[in-house]
């Protein structure tokens, strides 16, 4: 524990702020920040370090810079962590307990500036009362802009998301689609090319080979984004009967009855971020769970069509792509870490079976098995810098690693508490 006669106190400042738009901007932080510094001064506060996680959710501890703050605690080497709000530790009241708990027993104390109780157990009571409030006024903005959304659509309004729907643009309102002329002559010749038997894979080599720009820059068409795109009701044409159909009286009186419409559809995909993934010193990943809701509650917003497409077109196409399943097997041997099992650790995507020959003694061939980064074979050698992994000892490596886990019960209990 520290000396009580330590003189002056030390203090981490710590900034959060909760969306990539505000990091890349910077003025939250930079304002928090400022706002701390003339506190510590004024408070005689000696400043050990400023820390900030910029683009961090407040509904999970996992974030690098709080982690720091967490590490520079431990090491009884402060005395207070102050930021602006209390929501910047954390959203959950839950989590401030734990935070402040945490830290008491190194001596340290959690401090927010707009804090309005004390350490006396009214003082408590008040922070407590007031977290609650705040989470319930989180929760009431939530739903408000839920349904505001919903009687958007309802109306024939769009969500415009960061990224229009390839061949598509917002208008200047950012409530609707209009045709991107640039882009649409490429998204109506992958739908032809496919319904006319065109593979996937036979798409994206041309699409590369011709270099056409890719919807978000990368290097290499993706032929996960081209089947999606195919599936998508945004492409099939939809006679006027069929929108009136799906869409309000109201919204269906201001549509043109000669003309065909696409469909995008409202409320019907939602996610849960199920886990957030330690990665590295400084960089987590988040696993989401996506959910479609029922039929019944979907909202279908009318859009232009693709001028230079027809629905039969766009139905052949399914139909081409209709039996396209991600195998778990080569066929020519069980692959037990197959179907999303093993994950590449460099670009996260799912390791695929490989078959090779190799030549033993006498002059014999046989097939060598390996697991392998799909960028390796789609793209080239030195798209991923993974190497080829044998599956064979890999297998047996998982296997023996996870009846260790399984014969150590005492582990698998302190990691589900944690």
């Amino acid at each position: 524990m520290k000396s009580v006669s330590q003189t002056p106190k030390r203090a981490v400042l710590y900034a959060r702020v909760s969306t990539d738009e505000q990091a890349k901007s910077g003025y939250s932080l930079t304002a928090q920040l400022e706002a701390l510094r003339s506190f510590a001064e004024a408070e005689g506060y000696e400043v050990v370090e400023e820390i900030s996680d910029p683009g961090e959710s407040g509904a999970y501890l996992g974030r690098p810079g709080l982690d720091r703050v967490r590490d520079l605690v431990a090491k009884d080497g402060v005395d207070v962590v102050l930021a602006q709000d209390r929501d910047r530790f954390a959203r959950e009241p839950a989590y401030l307990y734990l935070l402040q708990e945490e830290f008491a027993k190194c001596g340290a104390k959690l401090l927010a500036l707009n804090a309005r109780g004390d350490d006396t157990p009214e003082g408590q009571l008040t922070e407590g009362m007031l977290d609650q409030l705040a989470k319930f006024e989180r929760a009431k903005l939530a739903e408000r802009t839920r349904r505001g959304r919903l009687e958007k659509a309802r109306r024939g309004g769009i969500k415009a998301g960061r990224i229009a729907k390839y061949g598509f643009k917002v208008n200047e309102r950012r409530d609707g689609y209009l045709i991107d002329e640039e882009a649409m002559p490429t998204a109506e010749k992958i739908i032809r090319a496919v319904a006319a038997g065109e593979s996937l894979y036979g798409v994206t080599k041309m699409l590369n080979a011709e270099g056409v720009p890719t919807p978000n820059g990368s290097k290499n068409w993706n032929r996960i984004f081209i089947r999606k795109m195919i599936r998508d009701d945004a492409y099939l044409p939809h006679a006027y009967d069929e929108i009136k159909a799906l869409v309000a009286p109201e919204l269906a009186a201001t549509l043109d009855p000669e003309r065909s419409y696409g469909v995008v559809w409202h409320n019907r995909i939602y996610a849960k971020i199920v886990e957030k993934i330690k990665i590295g010193p400084e960089k987590y990943r988040y696993k989401r769970r996506y959910f479609e809701r029922p039929r019944k509650d979907w909202i279908a917003v009318p859009i232009p069509a693709p001028p230079g497409l027809d629905r039969e077109t766009v139905e052949r196409a399914r139909v081409q792509i209709s039996g396209n399943v991600r195998p778990a097997a080569s066929g020519a041997r069980v692959w037990e870490l197959s179907g999303g099992l093993l994950f590449c650790g460099h670009c996260w995507r799912r390791m695929r079976g490989h078959n090779a020959q190799t030549r033993g003694k006498g002059g014999v061939k046989r097939p060598v098995f390996y697991y392998v980064c799909p960028r390796k074979i789609h793209e080239n050698f030195a798209a991923c810098d993974n190497r080829y992994h044998r599956a064979e000892p890999l297998e047996e490596h998982v296997m023996n690693a996870v009846c260790a886990l399984l014969k150590d019960p005492t582990y698998l209990l302190g990691e589900i508490d944690k």
